[in-house]
């Protein structure tokens, strides 16, 4: 592939193309130099703490680059064989499964060294990572033919056995902006952002001493709330209340002036949106239908705002309300993935699912966006519910009186894909996790570095209360005329008074700090064992958590 002690010239083994917009961007990449400084243009930001596959198809004897895939480093080198596994097939599969499977691959590691340690030592660390992804690829019948290493400013070879053009201290990378790659995508007007850390920074809270005022709204909106999202007769209004406030605020968000600094952005943001205030949005959002709703500001002059509301809103969910930023992580990954920024929305839908690793909305966006697929499907499906409530109800639709069954996920929203499901791997029938469609392991072009770390923030003793949604759809009776059928619980809850939500044991009446959840009327409160964060993502994918 790559001459090792060549710059220029043709090669005997083959150049690799990268393809801009238009074919008057394509460079031809022709060393390992150029293929580490090319890495942050492949995926749109420097990778750290990476594990980065590129396929390479052939093109006339050139490689031309495919389908990329990231995953971050497992610490335990014990993971790193499923890693390695799980990253080859997704991203081969993914291929396959668009149409035509990679001739070749390109490997990289990328890490810095931990205090004390030099690159070459991490590059030393580090090379039973790359041979595994070697011999995985090799299995499945796509040759490594390079693999970089990449640390502490150096690169190395993992495939280059000559230390006269691969010393043992590596070679060093060329300044950013000065590669001919750099040169061609500046002039086609590709933008490499910032990393993966600083855009995780936008959407976790912020270590402070405001976090005991907003924790205090929260508790005060969580005794307010609940028991009226739990009541049939109030629910709606509950709903109405939160979009009004989301949409103030949204309003307040697009009048202030514009910045191009984004953590003064976030921190003007921060200032516009009050704890009350964020605190009645984040319990509001835990109904399932209003976040439906909710996702309806997804493009035009709403997308802007609505994502900039979602970010201050995940950044408010501190300890022990971590769980609760499922909503509106899982809302800033949609909107980020129907703007066109999926690099973000795998990271925002990531960090949902580790938040809460049974939320079916972030799951299900998660796996669309890895596939590559065209979000305008979901588009189409929340244009027409908001056109559907502007227009006459027909007549199999009921605003939710006493005695109708409740919404639940996979019976008619966005959440569980009643609309364009195909788009999001779902079939039809059956709520909950039942209409998810197991399909093979993802392949996106980048993916998320993993789930938001909630260790800090689930703990406590945290009880949800599992209501129902806001009724939206009568049920069709069943053949024996009984009406509308039961909810099965969920596995693992137990039955509880009615309306009453399961707070933590302990001898002082400490307030129950619930979360609404769409699993089925009456259905009884679950808790998960705050001691294991990313309960139930166990295994490694090539965009993070799936």
């Amino acid at each position: 592939m790559t001459n090792h002690s060549e710059t220029t010239g043709p090669s005997e083994n083959g150049d690799i193309t990268y393809d801009g917009p238009g074919p008057e961007h394509q460079v031809t990449l022709r060393t390992p130099a150029e293929l580490a400084d090319a890495l942050p243009y492949l995926l749109g930001y420097p990778p750290e703490d990476s594990i980065v596959l590129a396929a390479l198809h052939d093109q006339g004897g050139r490689g031309r680059f495919g389908g990329r895939a990231r995953l971050g480093i497992p610490p335990n080198p014990a993971d790193w064989p499923s890693a390695a596994r799980q990253l080859a097939q997704g991203l081969i599969t993914g291929s396959e499964r668009r149409g035509a499977k990679p001739e070749q691959m390109v490997a990289f590691v990328c890490q810095e060294p931990s205090p004390g340690e030099t690159g070459r030592e991490v590059m030393l660390r580090l090379r039973p990572l790359a041979q595994k992804l070697r011999t995985e690829c090799g299995r499945l019948d796509v040759p490594v033919i390079e693999a970089l290493c990449i640390s502490a400013g150096r690169f190395w070879s993992y495939c280059c056995p000559s230390t006269g053009c691969c010393p043992d201290e590596g070679l060093p990378m060329g300044l950013p902006g000065t590669s001919v790659l750099a040169a061609a995508a500046t002039y086609a007007g590709i933008q490499v952002r910032g990393s993966l850390r600083e855009l995780r920074a936008r959407l976790l809270p912020r270590e402070t001493g405001a976090d005991r005022g907003q924790e205090s709204a929260l508790d005060a909106a969580n005794r307010a709330l609940v028991p009226r999202i739990l009541a049939e007769d109030k629910r709606a209004e509950v709903a109405a209340q939160t979009l009004d406030l989301a949409e103030r605020v949204m309003r307040r968000f697009a009048q202030a002036s514009f910045l191009a600094d984004a953590p003064a952005a976030d921190l003007r943001d921060d200032a516009l949106l009050r704890d009350e205030e964020a605190a009645s949005l984040i319990l509001g959002l835990q109904d399932r239908t209003t976040r439906d709703r909710a996702a309806e500001w997804m493009e035009g002059d709403e997308a802007a705002p609505a994502l900039r509301l979602w970010r201050a809103l995940a950044r408010r969910c501190v300890a022990p309300y971590g769980e609760h930023a499922a909503a509106p992580l899982t809302l800033a990954g949609w909107v980020a993935w129907s703007t066109g920024d999926g690099i973000e929305a795998r990271e925002a839908l990531a960090m949902a699912l580790g938040a809460d690793p049974d939320y079916l909305f972030a799951r299900l966006l998660h796996q669309a966006c890895n596939e590559g697929l065209d979000p305008e499907s979901v588009r189409r499906c929340l244009r027409t519910e908001r056109e559907a409530r502007i227009r006459p109800a027909d007549d199999d639709i009921d605003t939710g009186g006493p005695g109708e069954g409740p919404a639940t996920e996979g019976d008619g929203s966005v959440g569980g894909a009643r609309c364009g499901g195909g788009a999001v791997g779902v079939r039809g029938g059956g709520g909950g996790d039942g209409g998810v469609r197991q399909d093979a392991p993802p392949a996106g072009d980048d993916a998320g570095s993993g789930a938001r770390n909630t260790t800090a923030h689930r703990g406590r003793g945290v009880a949800r209360a599992v209501p129902d949604a806001t009724p939206a759809r009568r049920r069709r009776p069943r053949p024996d005329g009984s009406g509308t059928a039961a909810h099965p619980a969920p596995e693992g809850t137990r039955p509880t008074a009615p309306g009453g939500g399961r707070t933590r044991p302990g001898p002082s009446p400490a307030p129950s700090r619930t979360r609404p959840h769409a699993a089925g009327k009456g259905a009884a409160p679950r808790r998960r064992d705050a001691r294991q964060p990313g309960a139930g993502l166990r295994r490694h994918t090539p965009e993070g958590r799936a």
